[in-house]
């Protein structure tokens, strides 16, 4: 979600990627609540961040929206600018019926759409406070 949320909303200022740290499948609940809002993920592929490690691929931001006992996990990549952790329960976690369990993934979803859409403002204030 968080990938698809940057992409979208930053338009060409950065582009993001996303991986897991044991990459499984695309969770379905998360590809309806996506597609709720007009973003259709269900293509995506599920990757490892261990193989953009490996390919030595390079970041100015990496962004944990795991837990942070998981995010100690993930690998430090060279040249990354920045680190952040943004927690976000895990959709995969919820629990109950289908429609308890939507209900919950829409709820993560419009969580991580914030959190992007406030730190994208933070990085404008910053690069004009920069100039």
């Amino acid at each position: 979600m968080a990938e698809a949320f940057l992409n979208a909303l930053a338009g060409d200022r950065c582009m993001a990627e996303s991986a897991g740290l044991t990459p499984g499948t695309l969770n379905s609940l998360v590809v309806e609540a996506m597609k709720e809002i007009g973003i259709d993920i269900s293509n995506n592929k599920v990757k490892s961040a261990f193989d953009f490690y490996k390919a030595g691929k390079r970041y100015n931001y990496v962004v944990s929206v795991c837990d942070d006992a998981i995010s100690e996990r993930c690998p430090i990549f060279p040249g990354t600018i920045k680190r952040l952790r943004w927690p976000f329960q895990d959709p995969a976690k919820l629990t109950g019926t289908y429609e308890e369990r939507l209900q919950g993934t829409r709820i993560i979803r419009d969580k991580i759409r914030s959190r992007i859409e406030e730190w994208l403002k933070e990085e404008e204030r910053d690069a004009a406070f920069a100039k």
